[in-house]
Formats: structure tokens, sequence, C-alpha cells
């Protein structure tokens, strides 16, 4: 555990690194909101209240039967940044992959707040942060570990610098992956159960703002 913390303090360098590169992602996904055209919005306008209506009078699926499908879903983006970790040609991945969380953010938090002003903020934060919250410093933490591994295969495997035993490194950097899945299954229970009830208290306002809108 020592060893782990120290290879954790090591990457501080790297933690900024992607954390501005997720926050760059952010910006240019709630610019992408601004972007959309007239139809494109009014599309969008649409699925949403249809969404909060439904959220609303028939709540969200029974949580057994949603857990899974999000835990899975989480699971998938440290699977995928410790795959492209253990490969040189995978470095450009991971960097693509900490961009396009930060732009889904962006966007989804850019459309509610367009559409609904305070009210879609008053939803973002209670549908989009809390789980977030963990998860974002899950993915940076899982992507500066799995960067730092790739550039010291690179330095040693490529630019044929001294070798050094790699099982060790690698060891470490899959424990830490693995300790970043547990905590991963944690907020995605927190995402099943709590999130939905978080969602059922403010969505009345959301409807009550889309048949509002409706009218005009």
């Amino acid at each position: 555990m020592r060893n782990l913390r120290l290879m954790m303090k090591e990457q501080t360098p790297l933690y900024i690194f992607v954390g501005v590169l997720f926050l760059v992602g952010v910006v240019f996904g709630a610019l992408i909101v601004s972007a959309l055209t007239m139809d494109q919005q009014q599309e969008l306008s649409d699925y949403l209240g249809n969404f909060f209506v439904t959220v609303d009078q028939q709540s969200l699926p029974a949580a057994p039967d949603s857990y899974w499908s999000i835990a899975a879903l989480n699971l998938k983006w440290i699977g995928l940044i410790w795959i492209l970790g253990l490969s040189v040609i995978g470095l450009p991945g991971i960097l693509i992959l900490d961009f396009l969380k930060g732009v889904l953010i962006g966007f989804t938090v850019g459309c509610l707040v367009s559409q609904y002003s305070w009210h879609g903020m008053l939803f973002a934060l209670v549908s989009v942060a809390p789980h977030n919250l963990v998860l974002i410093p899950v993915l940076l933490v899982s992507s500066a570990a799995a960067i730092a591994f790739s550039l010291q295969m690179i330095r040693s495997r490529v630019l044929g610098q001294r070798r050094t035993p790699v099982t060790r490194p690698f060891t470490m950097y899959t424990i830490l992956s693995l300790v970043m899945a547990l905590l991963i299954l944690g907020i995605s229970s927190f995402e099943t159960y709590v999130t939905p009830i978080m969602m059922r208290w403010v969505t009345p306002s959301l409807v009550q703002a889309v048949t509002t809108l409706g009218l005009q």
C-alpha cells in the first residue's frame, strides 16, 4: 500500500495534465450545444421533455435490473484504459477517452441548462454531479497510471534505455486498476439506487417547465 501511495504521488503532474484535458473536453462539449441548429435543439427538447415525464410518472427501471448495466458501462472505461496503457500505441487513445468523457459531461449539462435554465442546472446537480464526483477522479487516476506505465514501456523498449524489470510496475499498475474498479462498483450502486430518487425530487418542476414551454 505504501508503494501504491508513492506511485500515485510521483504521478501528480500526470493527474494535472489529464485533469486539464478533461476540463477542455467539458468546455468543448458545452460549446457544441450552442452550435446545434434550431431543429436539433427542438428534437433534443422533445426528447428531454418525454424523459422527464417518464421519470415523473413511471419512474426508472428497478435497481437490480439496471445496476449491472450501469456498472458494466463504467467498468468498460477502466478496462479500456488499462488495456491501452499496456501498449505503446494506446497512449493517444487514453487521452482521447479523457477528452471524450469531458465532452459527454459538458454536452449533457450544457443541454439541460440551455433548455431549462436553473431547472436544468438543478437536475444536473442531482443526476450528473453526485456520482461523477467520484467517477471522474477514478478515471483520471486510472488514466495517469496508464500513461505512466505506457511511457515507461516506451523508454525501456522503444528508446532503448536501461531495461528494468516490468513485473513490479505491471503489478502496481494492475493493483491500482483493480482498486479503481472496486470504487466503480461502489459508485455504480449510488448511481443505481440513490440517483433515481434524487431525480424524482426535481422532475415535477421540470415537467411543469416543459408544460409551460409547450404552451408558449
